[in-house]
């Protein structure tokens, strides 16, 4: 089996995993991060979404090999403290319900922010079109994306 380093939350691990290995399972069962979550396994619903070099990725369907050389941060490092500007949005706005789902919102619109700082509010429907939340709090992400665009430095 090969041997793979990857630099996961500023940290670089090694892993030991065949090179089909989803980016989800080496996180989740080889390096012990399991906020990122499976929800479809075909990168549909945006549990998985990950931050590779800064863009939002869904983990799902990515393999170690896809990823070679670059930076991942999950759901873990995004903020040390989980005081990222989305992460409070998040609890200001009281998003989740079953909660399943957050830490993929959370990443796909701390992404989105990243490059767009002052969004519309059909910027943000559009972003955040891709994962699916079961409990269909949209309206509440929304509103949580746009406080925290708000709140970015």
């Amino acid at each position: 089996m090969p041997t793979y380093q990857i630099k996961v939350n500023g940290a670089s691990k090694t892993v030991d995993v065949t090179e089909d290995t989803p980016v989800l399972w080496v996180l989740r069962d080889h390096l012990d991060l399991v906020g990122t979550k499976y929800g479809c396994g075909i990168g549909q619903c945006g549990a998985c979404t990950i931050h590779v070099d800064g863009t939002a990725m869904r983990s799902c369907s990515l393999t170690l090999d896809q990823i070679d050389g670059k930076s991942i941060t999950t759901i873990e490092g995004l903020s040390e403290h989980g005081t990222h500007p989305v992460q409070e949005a998040w609890k200001e706005v009281d998003v989740p319900q079953c909660g399943y789902c957050q830490a993929g919102q959370i990443m796909t619109a701390s992404a989105f922010l990243e490059n767009n700082p002052n969004p519309s509010e059909e910027d943000v429907k559009n972003a955040m079109h891709g994962n699916i939340c079961r409990c269909a709090s949209y309206s509440r992400i929304r509103q949580a994306v746009m406080i925290a665009a708000e709140n970015m430095d």
